[in-house]
Parts: structure tokens; sequence; C-alpha cells
């Protein structure tokens, strides 16, 4: 009987039961209580948003929004998507050894020495970031119109490019400290040939364990430049990519544009090592008379994050200048 061949195909899948209870800003209550507080500018606010309120009166996003919003700035800025994010919940400390250990060859019976590790520290604080986005109140009503999109993507644009120019060329005075930062950033180089020779110095002068996961961070208006480099050969440095998605290659590292890398720099290392902290979780809060005037509602996202480059060694930074030739009155583009 159970050597006999079953006919009846199986139609319908094994259901996936999940009993695990969503609480706090997980659940979809906080959520719903989030999207009717948003809809009525916080005229109506749930009792279950209360648990959710920060010290300055925003209300925490529900989880799924927090994620949304990473998701968005990883997006919108390429500090991030190579960066090593850390979520903290008060000063975050990195210990970092400041000498390798050394090793030596001893003779049979010989004692031991040791050597004294140090260690520098690095600390991740939290500097706060406002951004502010305006609806109109026709589309606020229009239960049509989403909102809950429109807000995370205008916020996840808007604070994605503010966190990039801030992990690229922040002074660490309020904000986090940049890759290009001249104190607490890359390790500034001078390259002793130029043009096309540079970028190669620029490359080998990192360290072989940094180049495993190296990439280059350069302004746009520095590929212009870059893209004419030849070889020995006259074939172009540059490498296209043939995949969508994929970025562009330079000696077959991959490489990142930014509006705010400096146009004269060129960064190149393992930007893992920098090190952005997330404290807490971000927040929603409503401008209820500010732009009351022009028919528009106001809302305040909030963040508190910083960002460090723990191992300025890990990142070599090359500077472009222009230098006047001594043969005619052009000014030509050398790489020092």
């Amino acid at each position: 009987e159970l050597n006999k061949p079953v006919n009846t195909p199986i139609v319908t899948r094994p259901s996936k039961v999940d009993n695990e209870v969503k609480t706090g800003r997980a659940s979809n209550e906080y959520k719903d209580a989030m999207l009717t507080a948003l809809r009525s500018n916080f005229r109506q606010v749930s009792n279950v948003l209360q648990e959710g309120v920060d010290a300055d009166g925003g209300y925490l996003v529900p989880d799924e929004y927090d994620t949304r919003l990473i998701q968005k700035l990883e997006e919108n800025n390429i500090v991030r998507s190579l960066a090593t994010n850390i979520k903290t919940s008060g000063e975050h400390k990195i210990n970092i050894a400041s000498t390798a250990p050394a090793a030596a060859w001893i003779e049979e019976g010989d004692t031991l020495s040791f050597g004294e590790a140090a260690f520098d520290q690095k600390i991740l604080d939290a500097h706060k970031l406002h951004v502010a986005v305006k609806v109109t109140e026709e589309l606020l009503y229009d239960n049509a119109f989403g909102l809950e999109n429109f807000l995370i993507d205008s916020f996840g644009k808007a604070i994605g490019n503010a966190e990039e120019n801030a992990f690229l060329n922040g002074t660490g005075e309020g904000q986090p400290t940049g890759i290009f930062a001249t104190t607490g950033g890359g390790t500034y180089i001078t390259a002793k040939t130029t043009g096309a020779d540079a970028i190669i110095e620029l490359v080998y002068n990192l360290k072989r364990a940094y180049r495993k996961n190296a990439a280059f961070i350069m302004n746009d208006k520095m590929i212009a430049t870059i893209r004419t480099y030849k070889d020995g050969n006259g074939a172009y440095m540059w490498q296209p990519s043939l995949v969508q998605g994929e970025p562009d290659r330079l000696l077959g590292y991959p490489v990142y544009t930014s509006q705010y890398a400096p146009e004269d720099s060129i960064a190149f290392g393992d930007f893992s090592y920098y090190n952005i902290g997330d404290r807490g979780v971000r927040s929603f809060k409503q401008l209820t008379e500010l732009f009351a005037g022009n028919g528009m509602i106001g809302y305040v996202a909030k963040e508190r994050v910083d960002g460090k480059l723990v191992l300025p060694e890990a990142v070599q930074i090359l500077k472009v200048v222009a230098e006047k030739t001594t043969t005619t009155n052009t000014t030509t583009t050398t790489t020092k």
C-alpha cells in the first residue's frame, strides 16, 4: 500500500506560523499610531507613542521606519556603505593597538622576552543632526498620498547628504571627523612622481594588508582628469563597470564618487576602518506654527551620530595641485 504512487499533487504550501509577538516600536500598533500622528500633525497622539518620546520631545520612529531610513542613508551616502556601522547607547570607546607584536628567533632553552603592548583610544561621541521637511496641507490630508514613504525618502536623502559631507570633511568639532580632515583623517602623502605614475605610487604606498579591501573616493572633477590617464602601453587606466550597480575601477580597485570630496584630493584605502556610531534611535517631531501662514506643515527628523577613522594609516590621501608650466602661459594639472 505504501508503495503505490500518489497521483494527487500537493498544491498548498506548509503554513509558517510566527509566534513571536512584536512589542514596543517593533509593533504594528506603534507604527499605525505614528502614521496617525504624522497625518494629524501630532494632534492625535496615541498613548502607545508615549513610550517612544525622546529628551527633546520628539517621537522615536518605529523599528521598520528606522530600518528603511538606514537603507536610504546607505543609498545616499557612500561612506556609510563602506564604513563599519555601530549602534551605541552611550559613549563608545575603541581601543587600537599602536604597536604591533614582534616575533624573534630564540635558541632552545633561551628566555622569552615580551614587549609592552601600547594602545590608543578613539571615542565615538554623539553629534546632533536635524533635518526639516515641509508638506502642503492638501497632501497631508489626502489619504492617497504616501506620507510615510515621502518622509522616509526625503529625510533619507537630506540626512544622507549631510552625513556624507561630514564623514568626508568634518572637523570633529560638533560634527564627525572626516576622512579628508587634516587632523584625525587619513594620512596625506607626497608623491615623487606626477600624473598616472602618482596614482600607481598612491596605491602601492598603502600597506598590502589594507589594499585587500581598498577603494578610491574622489570628486567627479577629479575623475574627469583621471580618466585621461594611460599606462605605458597607451591603454586607459580607467576600467568602466560592465555590470549595473557595480562601481568603475582604477588599477583594479573600485572608485566611488562624491560631490563633497575635495576637488584636489584622492583618498585610497580600506574605509571599513572608518567607524560610524549611531546613538539611540532617530525621532520625528512636528513644527506646528512655523509654516502655518504658507499652508505648509513642517516635520523634523533628528539623529545623533559620530564618525572617526580609527586607523589613519588605513587610508592614504594624495593631493593634486595645479602647476604652471615654464614654457607656455597655460596651466596644467599635475599630481603630487
